[in-house]
C-alpha cells in the first residue's frame, strides 16, 4: 500500500524516541510507542531480533526504514506508524495559535541620540527586505561596558518591532565573563519557554534544543534582542533560519567571527557628543525633581566631561544630583576632576576612569549602612538579588534591606529588574568588590556569603519539599519542614516556578559555597535544586551544579555526612541520563553504589541500584531492569526499625513494583505486568501517608498495558480511575493526558470527542499550548469541530 508518511518524518520520529528529542511524558511514551512497532514486526515475522534502541544514525534510518516497509505490507500497522510519529511530531514541535511573544525589556525614559544607531538599522533592513531571500540579518552593537549598549539595543528594537509582527525574543546572555555567561542550552531553554514550549517538553539534547528553536521561527518574522554576549558560541544557536528576521547582540567584545558566519554587521558605540551628555544629565536629574541644569549650563557640561560623556557615569552622577539637592553641580564637578584638575583627565575615549570616579563619588554620599550592603552584595556576581538574599547579606531585617535597596537604585548603583528584583551593572559590582576587599576583612566578607547562601538553602528547601514531598532527602534544610493541611491544589507548581525563577542564583550560590570552602552548603544546595532539575532538566546547570557537589561531599566526608558522596554521584547520573551519555550515568551510579556500601547507607544503595534499572529501561533491557528493580527492593527492606530512610521503605518498595511492571511491560510480558501493577496498586493503598499521585500514575501504567495487549476494554477501567484519581489530586496535565489516552480507547465517536474535549480543556488550563493544540487537531480529524 502507499504511504500517506515520508522517510523524513518517520527518521524524525525515530531519533525522538531513541535520544530523547522529547522531554517527560510525551519523551517517555514516544520511546515506549517505539517499543511496541518493534515488538509488533517481530511478532509478525519480519522484524530483526531487536537489541536495545537504536543510537548511531546508521541505526536509526536502519529502524526506520524497517518500519516503513513492515507498514507497506500490514494496513493496521500502517495506521499505527501513522498516529505515533504524528504523536511524537506534537512531542517536538509548537503548533501556530500561540500569544506571540512580546518579551523586551521596557524602553529607558531618558534614553538621548543613538539616533545613527537606529537609522543603519533601517537602512540594512530595508535592503534585506528588498530581497527577502537572505537570512536571517545579525547586527553586533560593540562598545565598552557602561557606553549603553543595552539602551540603545531595546530602544531601537521598540522602534522596530512593527516590522517584526511575530514576536521580539529577548535573552539576558550574562557575558561580562566566562563564568557569568550563560551556556547555549540555557539560552535556548528560555527562548523556547517564550515561544510557549512547556518546561517538561523542551529537548536535554542541545542540538535538538536548537532544531526545535529553527522549527519554531521558521516562516516568522522576528526580532531576537541577544544581550552582553562574551563568545560566538552563544550566539549562533540563536540565529534564526528564516529570511525576515533581526538578530540584535550587543558585546563587549568585538566577536569578530560573526562577521564571515553568518555575515554579521558591526556598530561601535562611542561616548555621546557633549551636547548629547548634558542632555541626558540634564533628563535623568530632572527626572528625579532637580531642574536648575538649564541655569547652570556650563557646570553641566564640566560635569558630564568628567563623567566621560558614558550613558553609565551620567545616569548614575544625574541620579546622585536628584537624590542629593545639597550637591550643587560645582561640588560634583570637584569631585569628579582628576589628580591634575585638568577636565581633559577625564575625557578619554573609554572614560575608564570617570566611572570609576563617578562610582567613588557615588558611594562616598550613601548612608553608612547602604554602602555597606552595596560592599556585601558586590562581593559576589549574583545574577540578582531580592529582599530576602540583600537582608541575610546585611543581617539585618527585610524592612530594613527594602529600604536600602531602594537608596541603592535610587543612585543607579542598582537596576531594579522586577518587583522588588535587582542587579548590579558589572562595572558597578567590580566597583563594589573592590570598595568590599579594601574596607572589610576577609572575615566578614566570609560571613556575609554565607549567610546569604544559607538564604538560598533555606529558600530552595522549603519549595523542594513543596514539589515533591513524598521523596527521600538529605541535609538539615528540610528539618521541620511540613505542609499546610489546607495546601492549595496549585502550590507544587508555584514552588516550582520559584525555583525557575531563582534557577540562575541557585547555581552562583553552589559556586559561591565553593570558593569560600562552604563545602556543607555546595552539596546540600545540589539536593534542594532535585526537584527543579527532575521537573524542567536544565541540564548544563544540573551537571556544572552536581559535579561540584560530588567534590565538595568527597571533601566533607570525614568530617561531614558521608551518605552525600552517594547521593551527588545519584543525582549527577541522572543529568547524564537527561542528555542520553549513558556510559556516564552508569559510571556515577556505580560508583554512588560503591559510595553507599562504604558509608552503610541502604536508602543511598537502593536509589542507585534503582536509578540503575532506569537506565536499562531506557536501553530496552528489560530483564536487566527488572533484576535492578528486585534487588533494590531488597535493599529496602534490609533497613531495620529506626534506621535512616526507615520511613520511606513502603513508598519506595511500591515505586519499585510500578518499575517492575514497566519492565515486565517492556519485554511484553502482558500478563505479569499487569499483576505486578495491581501488587503496586495495592502497596501504596496501604500506605500510612497516601500517594494518590502516584496511585493515579499506576492506574495510567495499567491502561498502557492493557492497550498494549489488546485489551480496550480493560484500559477503559483503568484509565477511569485514573481520572478519578487525577481529578481529585488536582493534578491538571496528567488528568489530561489520562483524558487524551481514554479517548484513544473510546466506544464510538460521541465518546472519543467528549474525551478529547475534556483533555483539551485540562491543557488549555494548565498551560500547555502543545497539549492543547494536538487534541484540537484529534477533535477535527474526529468530527468534533
Amino acid at each position: 500500500m502507499d504511504l500517506l508518511i515520508s522517510a523524513e518524518a518517520v527518521l524524525a520520529a525515530v531519533e525522538t524516541a531513541a535520544l530523547g528529542g522529547a522531554a517527560g511524558e510525551m519523551g517517555r511514551r514516544a520511546a515506549e510507542g517505539l517499543v511496541r512497532l518493534r515488538r509488533r514486526e517481530r511478532r509478525d515475522g519480519s522484524g530483526d531480533d531487536g537489541g536495545g534502541p537504536p543510537v548511531t544514525a546508521e541505526e536509526m534510518r536502519r529502524v526506520a526504514d524497517a518500519l516503513r516497509a513492515h507498514a507497506r505490507t500490514h494496513p493496521d500497522y500502517a495506521r499505527d506508524l501513522l498516529a505515533w510519529v504524528r504523536e511524537t511530531e506534537w512531542s517536538r514541535t509548537e503548533p501556530g495559535g500561540r500569544a506571540v511573544p512580546r518579551m523586551l525589556p521596557p524602553a529607558s525614559g531618558v534614553f538621548t541620540d543613538r539616533d545613527q544607531v537606529l537609522g543603519t538599522l533601517v537602512g540594512l533592513l530595508d535592503e534585506r527586505d528588498a530581497g527577502l531571500s537572505e537570512p536571517a540579518l545579525v547586527v553586533v552593537v560593540n562598545g565598552q561596558g557602561g557606553i549603553g549598549k543595552t539602551a540603545t539595543a531595546v530602544h531601537c528594537g521598540h522602534r522596530l518591532k512593527d516590522r517584526f509582527p511575530d514576536g521580539q525574543l529577548y535573552v539576558r546572555m550574562g557575558g561580562a565573563s566566562a563564568e557569568t555567561a550563560a551556556r547555549p542550552a540555557e539560552a535556548l531553554a528560555v527562548v523556547l519557554a517564550d515561544l510557549g514550549v512547556p518546561a517538561d517538553r523542551i529537548p536535554a539534547d542541545p542540538g535538538r534544543q536548537e532544531n526545535l528553536y529553527r522549527d519554531l521561527t521558521s516562516g516568522r518574522r522576528m526580532l531576537v534582542l541577544l544581550d552582553d554576549a562574551h563568545s560566538e558560541a552563544q550566539v549562533r544557536p540563536l540565529i534564526p533560519a528564516a529570511p525576515g528576521s533581526l538578530v540584535i547582540v550587543t558585546s563587549r567584545y568585538r566577536l569578530g567571527a560573526l562577521a564571515g558566519d553568518p555575515g554579521a554587521r558591526f556598530v561601535t558605540l562611542d561616548p555621546l557628543a557633549e551636547a548629547d551628555a548634558v542632555r541626558l544629565l540634564e533628563r535623568v536629574a530632572a527626572a528625579g525633581g532637580r531642574r536648575d541644569g538649564g541655569q547652570e549650563g556650563e557646570r553641566v557640561a564640566a560635569v558630564a566631561r568628567r563623567c566621560g560623556r558614558v550613558p553609565l557615569a551620567l545616569c548614575e552622577t544625574g541620579a546622585l544630583v536628584a537624590a542629593r539637592t545639597h550637591l550643587t553641580w560645582e561640588t560634583v564637578e570637584r569631585r569628579l576632576a582628576g589628580p591634575s584638575g585638568n577636565p581633559e583627565d577625564m575625557d578619554d575615549r573609554y572614560g575608564a576612569e570617570a566611572v570609576r570616579r563617578t562610582h567613588d563619588l557615588t558611594y562616598r554620599e550613601l548612608s553608612p549602612e547602604a554602602a555597606r550592603l552595596y560592599r556585601l552584595l558586590g562581593i559576589w556576581p549574583w545574577p540578582e538579588t531580592g529582599v530576602g538574599p540583600a537582608a541575610k547579606a546585611a543581617g539585618t531585617t527585610e524592612g530594613a534591606a527594602r529600604v536600602l535597596l531602594e537608596e541603592l537604585a535610587g543612585v543607579h548603583l542598582l537596576e531594579e529588574v522586577g518587583e522588588e528584583r535587582y542587579r548590579f551593572h558589572d562595572l558597578v559590582r567590580e566597583h563594589a568588590e573592590r570598595r568590599a576587599r579594601a574596607e572589610d576583612s576577609h572575615a566578614e566578607l566570609a560571613a556575609a556569603v554565607r549567610r546569604t547562601v544559607t538564604w538560598y538553602l533555606g529558600f530552595a528547601a522549603a519549595a523542594d519539599f513543596r514539589v515533591m514531598p513524598g521523596r527521600w532527602r538529605l541535609g538539615p534544610a528540610y528539618t521541620g519542614l511540613v505542609l499546610p493541611a489546607d495546601r492549595d491544589p496549585d502550590d507544587g507548581r508555584a514552588a516550582l516556578a520559584g525555583l525557575r525563577r531563582e534557577r540562575r542564583n541557585l547555581a552562583a550560590a553552589v559556586r559561591a559555597a565553593e570558593e569560600f570552602g562552604f563545602d556543607d552548603l555546595v552539596w546540600q544546595l545540589c539536593e534542594a535544586t532535585w526537584g527543579l532539575h527532575l521537573r524542567l532538566g536544565f541540564h548544563d546547570q544540573w551537571t556544572d551544579t552536581h559535579r561540584r557537589g560530588v567534590a565538595a561531599a568527597r571533601r566533607a566526608e570525614e568530617f561531614g555526612d558521608a551518605r552525600a558522596v552517594g547521593r551527588m554521584l545519584a543525582q549527577l547520573a541522572f543529568a547524564h541520563l537527561g542528555r542520553g551519555r549513558w556510559d556516564e550515568a552508569e559510571a556515577a551510579l556505580t560508583e554512588a553504589a560503591e559510595a553507599d556500601l562504604a558509608a552503610g547507607h541502604l536508602r543511598g544503595r537502593a536509589t542507585a541500584v534503582e536509578s540503575l534499572g532506569l537506565l536499562r529501561l531506557r536501553q530496552w533491557r528489560w530483564r536487566e531492569a527488572e533484576e535492578c528493580f528486585v534487588a533494590a527492593q531488597g535493599l529496602l527492606r534490609q533497613i531495620a526499625p529506626g534506621e535512616d530512610g526507615e520511613k520511606d521503605v513502603p513508598r519506595g518498595l511500591a515505586l519499585l513494583e510500578d518499575h517492575i511492571g514497566r519492565a515486565l511491560r517492556g519485554a511484553g510480558r502482558h500478563p505479569e505486568a499487569v499483576r505486578t501493577l495491581h501488587a503496586a496498586l495495592a502497596m501504596f493503598r496501604a500506605l500510612t501517608v497516601p500517594d494518590l499521585y502516584n496511585e493515579g500514575r499506576v492506574y495510567m501504567s495499567l491502561g498502557e498495558t492493557h492497550l498494549d495487549a489488546g485489551d480496550p476494554a480493560a484500559a477503559r477501567l483503568c484509565l477511569d480511575q485514573a481520572l478519578t484519581v487525577m481529578d481529585r489530586e488536582g493534578a491538571e496535565l496528567q488528568h489530561a493526558d489520562a483524558a487524551e489516552m481514554r479517548a484513544f480507547c473510546a466506544e464510538g465517536t460521541e465518546e472519543r470527542v467528549a474525551f478529547l474535549r475534556r483533555a483539551e480543556e485540562l491543557y488549555e488550563r494548565g498551560g500547555d499550548a502543545t497539549g492543547t493544540a494536538r487534541v484540537r487537531a484529534k477533535l477535527a480529524g474526529a468530527g468534533g469541530e
